[in-house]
């Protein structure tokens, strides 16, 4: 016979969710149901458009916008489809760290805020080249079904593994600024106080969904989706610790494979469902297909690649990453905003990023095309030899390496 308190039953149900960390597996799963919801009302995750608008309301307030001829009509951030996520997100990162009682500002040493710097303006300048980050230019557009997703994770593994090479470098040379200053104690009161700080930002995200979607304004009913799948997916980046940059990296690094086999589930459960939206037209699938295939991918993907190593996470992983309170994470978003804004402005002056229609009315510019692998291979089943034989060779590879080590840098 239990002698505990009913209380006890209930505190351990609430570390169990907003405590101990979530397996990547359920992770995986949980990202993948939020983006085919997503997908069944017409819309798709992305981070770098976002960003980028970001970026371009900085730049217009400088006045870079005008040197550079390039005026934009800027949106409402609050507005913008991919923006809403990019904040949504961060604050559904943020209530999860209170609820845990995770949240810390966390001051690293100086020298990290340079290479913050530095990993967000090659993080800008690789987006901008794959037609987004490794949310928008590999995993959705895998889960689209495009080989551009492929191209991009080819050029983020030799990105991540000269990143690797020159970070180990000046981690050996460079000897200013490694020192992190004293971290600030955090009175235990305040700390006690996360959790219904946590509660609060809930609740606020609810009524701010809510008030929308009971809109007359059709525009707004689709936005506070947005908020909800937003702010779901920061809250489960955040549980899970789910970091593309991790996945990519790790292997290279440490040999760790769980996060990358967790990715790969991701793929393989997303191919598969957002398959039936396509066959069935609920959904236009060459909506988050970006036209830079194969080579925009490639070389873009392989610039953002050595960035994330110095940024120490990708676009969303830097995201969910602010909103627990790190301070060089702020550093990265700025600067990835920043040159995303500016690179992508000086691409579309020199026409690089200029779309045109092909004959076959898909999008292309100087660096790829829109590629679609069900009309690429003329039909659904080279579409799954292809993708799930892309995927088990990737794990393939990844379970040699966790037993041999053989892609490791050393």
């Amino acid at each position: 016979m239990s002698t505990g308190s009913w209380r006890d039953g209930f505190k351990t149900d609430y570390n169990a969710v907003f405590v101990e960390e979530w397996s990547p597996y359920l992770g995986a799963l949980a990202i993948v149901g939020v983006i085919i919801a997503l997908m069944a009302s017409g819309l798709f995750w992305g981070v770098f458009g976002g960003l980028r608008l970001w970026g371009d309301w900085f730049n217009s307030f400088i006045g870079l916008n005008t040197l550079l001829g390039h005026q934009p009509r800027l949106e409402n951030p609050l507005l913008h489809r991919i923006s809403l996520m990019d904040i949504t997100l961060l604050l559904g990162a943020f209530s999860a760290a209170l609820l845990s009682g995770q949240f810390r500002v966390n001051r690293p040493p100086p020298v990290e805020y340079l290479w913050g710097a530095l990993g967000g303006t090659l993080m800008g300048i690789g987006a901008t080249l794959a037609g987004g980050c490794t949310v928008g230019g590999f995993f959705t557009p895998l889960i689209f079904l495009s080989p551009a997703g492929w191209a991009m994770l080819v050029g983020l593994l030799i990105g991540a593994y000269l990143g690797l090479k020159m970070l180990m470098w000046v981690l050996e040379t460079v000897t200013w600024g490694t020192v992190a200053p004293k971290q600030a104690a955090v009175p235990s009161g305040v700390i006690r106080l996360y959790p219904w700080i946590g509660v609060a930002v809930v609740a606020a995200i609810l009524f701010w969904a809510a008030s929308w979607y009971g809109s007359e304004d059709k525009i707004l009913v689709k936005r506070a989706v947005i908020v909800i799948a937003g702010f779901a997916l920061g809250f489960i980046l955040h549980r899970s610790r789910f970091c593309f940059s991790r996945a990519i990296r790790e292997p290279l690094m440490t040999g760790e494979g769980t996060l990358t086999k967790a990715s790969i589930l991701a793929l393989a459960v997303g191919i598969s469902l957002s398959s039936v939206l396509f066959a069935n037209q609920i959904i236009d699938p060459y909506l988050a297909i970006p036209a830079t295939f194969w080579l925009g991918s490639l070389i873009g993907g392989a610039i953002f690649g050595v960035g994330m190593i110095f940024a120490g996470g990708c676009a969303s992983g830097s995201l969910w990453r602010m909103g627990e309170g790190h301070l060089k994470l702020w550093v990265t978003v700025f600067f990835f905003a920043w040159s995303g804004s500016t690179f992508g402005a000086i691409l579309r002056k020199w026409e690089v990023m200029k779309t045109e229609m092909t004959l076959d009315l898909v999008e292309a510019t100087k660096v790829g095309i829109q590629a679609y692998l069900p009309d690429m291979g003329g039909g659904w089943l080279a579409t799954y030899l292809v993708s799930f034989g892309l995927l088990l060779l990737w794990y393939g590879l990844v379970r040699f390496n966790e037993s041999t080590g053989h892609f490791t840098i050393d």
